[in-house]
């Protein structure tokens, strides 16, 4: 298949395009500093910034698919990145012909995901982290997920990963309606979940969650790169 990613030098970004292009894809890496990409079979990046009306025809012309890795770093600052970005992916995909879209989202705009046996995480890191810190993502993630509901002509998929962090190997990850039962997500795992969904097609218009089960990384380690990691 022919696929677009959008984000595609951030760290989520970066891990879809490498499991794209090994799986045999052919994609379309955008991003505003798209020539960080090293060249590749089968790459063609663009430097696009994607909140820019009209800016991704050009990408997504006789493309198969777009998924999204657009993604802000955590902050009490307004976000519309989620929002604005796909608003423009929409309106090229419509102009183009082009229905299937994967957009990242997050487990924290389902108000049921409540993570089994993780009390510290549920009563005291969730109300802190994702409702305090990253309050201004999520409610702009709230925003893209609205806009995509809305998207009638559109096959798409709101994919909820937990909390992000770096693993070198995909490993027996789970996927779940809605949110899946887990406080981590890595993004190995979340790209390969992606990419099968676009085989299988088990969550068309609908939300998909994506945990990891077999590790997870240590605390500390997880707060420094992906709280306070430049995105």
């Amino acid at each position: 298949m022919r696929l677009v990613v959008l984000g595609a030098t951030g760290p989520t970004g970066r891990v879809l395009t490498d499991q794209a292009l090994a799986a045999g894809h052919t994609v379309t890496a955008v991003a505003r500093r798209a020539d960080a990409l090293a060249a590749r079979p089968g790459l063609t990046a663009l430097a696009v910034d994607a909140t820019r009306p009209g800016a991704l025809d050009a990408a997504v012309e006789g493309a198969d698919a777009v998924l999204s890795a657009l993604g802000a770093k955590p902050g009490r600052a307004p976000v519309s990145l989620y929002s604005s970005g796909i608003a423009g992916t929409v309106d090229a995909m419509a102009r183009h012909g082009v229905k299937r879209l994967l957009a990242i989202s997050s487990s924290a705009l389902d108000p049921a995901w409540r993570p089994s046996g993780e009390f510290f995480f549920n009563h005291v890191l969730d109300p802190y982290v994702n409702r305090v810190v990253a309050r201004t993502a999520h409610e702009d993630m709230r925003r893209m997920e609205a806009l995509l509901i809305a998207a009638d002509t559109l096959e798409w998929t709101l994919v909820r990963p937990s909390g992000l962090f770096d693993h070198p190997v995909v490993t027996a990850y789970r996927t779940a309606p809605d949110s899946a039962d887990g406080v981590f997500t890595s993004r190995a795992d979340l790209a390969a979940a992606m990419l099968r969904e676009l085989d299988e097609g088990a969550f068309v218009r609908a939300a998909m969650g994506v945990a990891t089960v077999d590790t997870r990384p240590g605390l500390a380690k997880l707060l420094r790169e992906e709280v306070l990691r430049k995105r």
